[in-house]
């Protein structure tokens, strides 16, 4: 009963910023999940509010994945319209080793710099799970860009760990989005897991 009473006080309290946020994140992972390019230009409106939200809530270094949302997103938009030959977009992919080697590298190392930045450089009060979100999302968009279907175990990670780090924050309805997040984000692979399999056949 506290969480449903936290998220409607959050509704009752609830900027328009946030709901506007909240509306287009949404909608950008439901067109993530439908392989829909509409997911970039939803995403940008989003990930501006956010990077606004999160400076005023000190959660830095999601203010600072926000933004690099925001640069992969517009290499993710011109990747997606790609043609691979006359009439076909670029496929969904899987990881190759390479790719893994990659992506938990990039994971290890953003994780360690960001988590020493936010420790010893800011005033946050969560450093180690906001620098491990944080972390995860960053791989996750590189692999959504790259469309890659591995893009979907990271969110998955990232958006479950998120939803009680954003009720802590006292951002309810933005906990509550990340709830339908992890939710969309199942969809997204076993949808995305289907079309890869339907492709080798």
């Amino acid at each position: 009963m506290d969480i449903l009473e936290g998220i409607f006080e959050g509704i009752k309290q609830l900027s328009i910023l946030e709901a506007a946020g909240v509306l287009f994140g949404l909608l950008s992972v439901w067109y993530a999940k439908k392989e829909s390019i509409l997911v970039f230009p939803t995403g940008i409106v989003s990930v501006l509010i956010y990077v606004y939200l999160c400076f005023n809530t000190r959660l830095y270094a999601d203010m600072a994945i926000n933004a690099y949302y925001f640069v992969m997103s517009i290499y993710g938009w011109y990747y997606w319209s790609r043609k691979d030959d006359t009439s076909h977009h670029t496929p969904i992919t899987k990881n190759t080793k390479k790719d893994w080697i990659w992506s938990l590298s990039t994971l290890l190392v953003s994780f360690v710099i960001l988590s020493q930045l936010l420790i010893h450089f800011t005033d946050s009060d969560v450093p180690i799970i906001d620098a491990f979100t944080t972390s995860i999302f960053f791989v996750g968009m590189q692999l959504m860009a790259r469309k890659k279907i591995e893009n979907w175990l990271a969110w998955i990670i990232g958006d479950f760990i998120s939803i009680p780090l954003y009720y802590y924050k006292g951002l309810v309805l933005t906990s509550f989005q990340f709830f339908v997040f992890f939710i969309i984000a199942i969809l997204g692979y076993l949808s995305w897991k289907k079309t890869l399999e339907l492709s080798k056949t």
